[in-house]
């Protein structure tokens, strides 16, 4: 700790509480990792199952593909490495999850009070779209006796979870499960049903339903507008993965660019890797042109084989340091033989006779300018040329609005609908959207979040109430300590098949963990809703606490240095019941005399009780707080008619 103390804060606020789980704070949907991980260290996996399911429809789906934003705030991550959360949710909703063929611990473990307040009393929902977002809501309100039907543009439910995400990664049967617990709860669907070509916003307000929600997506894939970009066999990552996972992927040659640094990226370039088309699905392709494009992809799509001889390659602007991808995405892409070119920018795709020859490419010197915004810079005098027949953009994602009419009164800007941001409430009052659509590419389980957030409003506008969020805490004695020789308890990843079965198939890539290290990854959690909570009134300031603390967290500070920090000096001030220009009028050795304040670091507190062991007057304890959230409904006037301020996309 440094002499000059920051961010100085008391503790005596429920969110301060909070935020000291940072793994929960930190999820969207506010699950209770500490508490699933806890479980699982303690042999109650079904308990584990219970918690990771309460406040998430989707915890089989986040505990193999989610982008873990609990893991990259985990305390564990300061001391060493962050704990394995995400592999082990899925080791507890694989023996519990809808995946085993049962839904009802699904149904029962749903946390109901985060669920709308009140009835919805039969009155119609029209969902369009069965993705993430779509599929909670139907969640949300079908439980509270909303009659919710969902229409579905492909012939089955799951959206991006199934056209999107490669099957080595999301098993189906996961998926469909999942989303089958879901229509379970009473949800009608209509697959092969598009909006704009088999129905219209008009036609559903025509049918009676009361309320809209759109969770459409962002399906269309971009491409750059470079020279070449409109050649055959330059493709729409997101169209490819579509069609690999359809198992019709489509004709590849055999040395394969990808344009794009994040996830979407080694999905396709991954998926380009593994066992593909018997026929050389490029060369055949094109002698087949004559005879007609359907033709073509038809020999392209023949028996399965394992294409050992392609060569795949990733450019990105991004340095390595840089790159959105998660680590290990790009970590087992470079084990299966994927080349990556860092920091280079697409400039042209090379053809010759209109032939796809190659991919041209600029060093980038920097991606984003000094505010952080977008903005690279090309020195375009270092110029590389990439060998390619086959080249896939995957920079992004973009929508199709076309079915927007005029009279729908639902207003878009750049390609997204416009939305109250508190709400999700589109520009005509009984049309609701939120995911992708409304605030453009992100993790799924914020679509999980937004999505819940749209369900209560809707719940809101069609029976003129206003629900909020209610913190409900309690504190509890606690006993406990870390566990022993945790300091040499490493972070495991959940393993994976080994590289040569893995690239030459398209087996699940990653293996559950055993239930031995299930439990030893879960003990590595620093269990941060467990607290050293100080009682200042008996402390004899004897600093006991401050010698014992194995990581030098604690410290009695002097109020003369306290005051050096402006949230310090805050602080002092209003306790003494003074103003800072008074405070200021003493000297630091003055105010020493005066007293201090028991200091504690909490960034890397490992919860090892050692200050509360030590402790000769008590005044240190250890206490677990926990928390929950609920809805409450507050009577709102003229709910109905409100528009949403300041709509933004």
């Amino acid at each position: 700790m440094s002499e000059t103390l920051y961010q100085v804060q008391p503790p005596d606020a429920t969110q301060y509480w909070m935020k000291m789980v940072k793994c929960q704070d930190a999820c969207p949907v506010r699950t209770d990792a500490c508490g699933y991980v806890t479980a699982i260290a303690e042999g109650r996996y079904s308990d584990a199952y219970r918690i990771a399911r309460a406040t998430n429809p989707f915890a089989s789906i986040c505990g193999r593909v989610c982008g873990a934003p609990c893991e990259a705030n985990c305390r564990r991550g300061s001391v060493d490495a962050p704990v394995s959360i995400r592999g082990l949710k899925r080791f507890a909703t694989e023996m519990f999850g809808p995946e085993t063929g049962s839904y009802e611990i699904y149904r029962d473990a749903c946390d109901r009070r985060m669920l709308p307040p009140g009835d919805g009393h039969g009155q119609r929902i029209a969902v369009v779209g069965a993705g993430v977002s779509g599929l909670t809501v139907a969640h949300d309100l079908a439980q509270i006796g909303y009659k919710v039907t969902v229409f579905e543009a492909y012939s089955e439910p799951g959206g991006m979870l199934m056209v999107g995400v490669p099957v080595f990664r999301l098993p189906r049967d996961v998926v469909r499960r999942e989303m089958a617990a879901i229509l379970a709860l009473g949800v009608e669907l209509k697959c092969n049903m598009r909006l704009g070509k088999d129905f219209s916003l008009a036609d559903l307000r025509a049918q009676g339903y009361k309320a809209i929600f759109l969770g459409i997506g962002l399906p269309k894939g971009r491409k750059l507008d470079i020279p070449g970009a409109n050649l055959p066999f330059v493709y729409d990552g997101l169209e490819f993965l579509r069609t690999f996972n359809e198992g019709v992927p489509l004709p590849l040659g055999r040395r394969i660019a990808v344009i794009g640094g994040g996830n979407v990226a080694y999905d396709v370039a991954r998926s380009a890797v593994r066992p593909f088309d018997a026929l050389d699905t490029r060369e055949e392709a094109e002698a087949e042109m004559g005879r007609g494009e359907q033709t073509a992809y038809d020999i392209a799509r023949s028996a399965l084989r394992m294409s050992g001889d392609k060569e795949v390659s990733v450019v990105c602007l991004e340095s390595r340091r840089e790159m959105p991808a998660d680590l290990r995405e790009v970590e087992e892409g470079e084990e299966e033989g994927i080349h990556l070119y860092n920091s280079r920018g697409p400039r042209e795709v090379l053809h010759k006779n209109g032939k796809l020859t190659g991919l041209r490419t600029t060093k980038c010197v920097s991606v984003f300018d000094a505010n952080g915004r977008f903005n690279p810079v090309f020195d375009h005098d270092d110029v590389v040329d990439i060998e390619a027949d086959t080249i896939m953009f995957a920079i992004g994602q973009t929508s199709d609005l076309s079915f927007l009419q005029p009279e729908d009164g639902v207003e878009s800007a750049r390609g997204l609908i416009k939305v109250n941001p508190e709400t999700y409430q589109t520009t005509a009052p009984d049309v609701f959207a939120c995911g992708d659509i409304a605030h453009g590419p992100r993790l799924f389980i914020h679509a999980v979040a937004s999505a819940q957030i749209a369900a209560r409003s809707m719940h809101d506008f069609l029976t003129g109430t206003r629900t909020d969020i209610a913190v409900r805490k309690k504190w509890h004695p606690a006993s406990y300590t870390m566990v022993q020789g945790w300091t040499e308890l490493i972070r495991k990843e959940p393993p994976a098949l080994d590289v040569e079965i893995r690239a030459s198939s398209i087996e699940i890539a990653e293996i559950n963990f055993s239930e031995e290290e299930a439990r030893r990854q879960g003990s590595r959690c620093l269990r941060c809703n467990v607290n050293t909570v100080f009682n200042t009134s008996i402390c004899i300031a004897c600093n006991g606490c401050v010698d014992v603390c194995p990581r030098s967290l604690i410290r009695l500070v002097g109020l003369g240095t306290l005051v050096e920090d402006a949230a310090g000096l805050e602080l002092v001030s209003s306790n003494f019941g003074v103003s800072a220009e008074t405070v200021r009028q003493f000297s630091k050795e003055e105010l020493n005399g005066m007293g201090g304040l028991m200091m504690k670091d909490e960034s890397t507190c490992i919860r090892c009780a050692m200050c509360a062991s030590r402790c000769p007057t008590n005044a240190i304890t250890m206490q677990r707080f926990e928390h929950y959230r609920e809805c409450v409904s507050i009577p709102a006037v003229n709910t109905k008619l409100l528009q949403p301020a300041a709509a933004t996309p």
